[in-house]
């Protein structure tokens, strides 16, 4: 028992529903929350149960189409590859008459006459060619002259070389024109230096050095 004297607010019947104000507001707020909780519950039972009933008929009908495309492609594939057989059949029957073309190629071929070749056609052989002799053997130039001349060359000058010594046999020309010319001299005496040059007023100059056969 307390020590204090009982008023009018001891006087509320223990069986009275009234209830504080802070508990009234503790129960507002739980149900507060507790709607979005089963808002979204009813949400997620709500998608569980579509699926569950027409998903699969949906995946039947995707494969059912799915094989129905395959088949057609199956039955399109076939149908372009049996035009083959029938397409290759009749290689066989090709013409030939294009045989006896082939056969008149080899006697156009050997009818030809051979070309001539640019160097045979640019020697002039009725150039003169003039011969020096730079080497102590008496005579030389008289001798290769003999052979130049044998070639069917013009012979021009023939005598001593009085010039610079050379230290092997070279042959000089005068300008472009005249190099398929010095080229030719040089595979008849076998000479390999040739030498544009426009010292000389001959159009050819073969000076013999030392060491010439």
């Amino acid at each position: 028992m307390t020590k204090y004297a009982r008023d009018e607010f001891d006087r509320v019947p223990e069986t009275s529903t009234r209830q504080g104000v802070h508990r009234a507001v503790a129960e507002s707020r739980r149900g507060r929350r507790l709607a979005p909780i089963l808002a979204v519950g009813a949400a997620a039972l709500a998608v569980g149960l579509v699926a569950f009933l027409f998903l699969p008929k949906l995946g039947l009908s995707s494969a059912g189409n799915t094989v129905a495309a395959v088949s057609a492609e199956q039955g399109g594939s076939s149908a372009a590859a049996s035009p083959e057989p029938a397409a290759s059949t009749p290689a066989p029957s090709a013409p030939v008459p294009s045989a006896p073309a082939a056969t008149a190629s080899p006697s156009a071929t050997t009818s030809a006459p051979p070309a001539p070749t640019a160097e045979a056609a640019a020697v002039d052989k009725t150039q003169p060619v003039a011969i020096f002799n730079g080497t102590t053997t008496g005579g030389l130039a008289s001798r290769v002259g003999g052979t130049v001349s044998s070639a069917g060359w013009k012979l021009g000058t023939l005598g001593n070389w009085g010039g610079v010594p050379q230290q092997r046999s070279v042959i000089f020309y005068k300008g472009a024109a005249q190099a398929a010319n010095a080229e030719a001299l040089g595979e008849l005496l076998g000479i390999q230096t040739v030498v544009d040059s426009a010292e000389f007023q001959l159009p050819l100059v073969v000076v013999l050095g030392p060491g010439f056969q």
